[in-house]
């Protein structure tokens, strides 16, 4: 048997680019509550105390910039006083013009990809499934033990023999604590409280490796401890590296953008495919040019997994799916404040969310 190792990683809410993500998030939906219309590109980057909201913003909405951030720490568990600075300007005139004709256009160009595998119930690849599992549940377990601090990440590397999952062989959690608990105590608590209760028993051998804080102590942490920026987790926000990436991050980013809006249209054309039973692995190409309503290609991938031609699948999705900007917007009602649910653990994955919802096919 082919032995092949993949590996893929996830990070908590207090990691300090999720932070600002979430901040960049948060901005977004208080805009679209107000204003359903709201052109937003507002991102965030955070150092120590000090809080940089910048970016542009086209909407009706009265928003309280600073306010928002601070509340977003203190819901994520940093209580420390933070320092806020806002640059935030109208959006270019230009690029409004590009996007506001009588049938909304793209707001940028750019390439989007989406994927689907039926090796996971959620249709994700195992690897990024089972670390955003991991870092969800290490979050759950953090609110309720207060020796454990906000940042925190996983990594899983999974073992497969001739494409088919076998076995997970390492597991990695590290995860900011405080001075309360020895690095002995964290460890059997992390393989007690947050590995045994998420990952299957089966994919688990004498030989999987645990790594527990590998580097040792991690006190300080989040922004104290390192920088965040918005949109710098573009591939724990996807699909772990499984498959491509576009060229553009999610967050901060309102539905007219493509690289967001497009992303989770691929991903719900995918992820339909292999429900409807069409193919076993699916990844989707799109590209859009700045200011045109419809993607200037369509490219599928199924990786040998279906009994149909790439042509043929490609008739079956251009009869039941429209790619035009304005459709994906209406089909998956993406004017409304839905996007601090996508900030963390993957935008993709989540059954809640209107890209993950099953599509009868029509075939004929």
């Amino acid at each position: 048997m082919e032995k092949m190792y993949f590996t893929s990683e996830s990070v908590t809410s207090g990691h300090p680019d999720k932070v600002c993500d979430l901040i960049a998030d948060s901005i977004l939906d208080e805009a679209l509550r107000q204003d359903p219309y709201s052109h937003m590109a507002v991102e965030a980057t955070i150092k120590d105390d000090l809080i940089l909201v910048y970016g542009e913003a086209g909407t009706k909405a009265q928003i309280d910039y600073a306010a928002i951030a601070k509340n977003v720490m203190k819901k994520i568990g940093y209580l420390e006083d933070y320092h806020v600075e806002v640059k935030v300007n109208h959006q270019s005139a230009e690029i409004n013009n590009a996007v506001a004709h009588s049938q909304i256009s793209a707001g940028d160009q750019g390439i989007m990809f989406g994927f689907a595998s039926d090796e996971t119930d959620d249709y994700m690849p195992f690897a990024i499934d089972c670390a955003h599992k991991l870092a969800k549940k290490l979050e759950e377990v953090r609110r309720s033990d207060s020796r454990l601090c906000p940042d925190g990440k996983t990594q899983v590397t999974a073992e497969y023999a001739d494409g088919k999952l076998q076995r997970i062989d390492t597991i990695v959690v590290s995860t900011q604590h405080t001075r309360d608990i020895t690095q002995e105590e964290l460890h059997d608590l992390i393989i007690r409280n947050v590995i045994l209760p998420v990952v299957d028993p089966k994919l688990i051998d004498e030989k999987t490796k645990f790594l527990i804080n590998p580097s040792g102590s991690f006190i300080v942490g989040g922004s104290w401890g390192d920088s965040g920026t918005t949109g710098r987790k573009i591939v724990v926000d996807s699909y772990g590296g499984y498959a491509p990436i576009g060229g553009g991050c999610f967050s901060s980013k309102d539905p007219t953008k493509v690289d967001r809006s497009a992303a989770y249209y691929a991903r719900y054309v995918c992820r339909s495919l292999v429900a409807n039973g069409l193919c076993h692995k699916c990844q989707l190409q799109l590209s859009y040019a700045i200011g045109e309503p419809k993607p200037l290609s369509v490219n599928i991938e199924t990786f040998g997994t279906s009994k149909y031609t790439s042509e043929q699948l490609l008739n079956i999705i251009c009869r039941n799916f429209n790619f035009s900007v304005a459709n994906i917007i209406d089909e998956l009602d993406l004017r409304r404040p839905i996007y601090t649910e996508t900030t963390n653990y993957g935008h993709f994955g989540k059954a809640n969310l209107p890209w993950e919802q099953f599509k009868k096919l029509s075939l004929d």
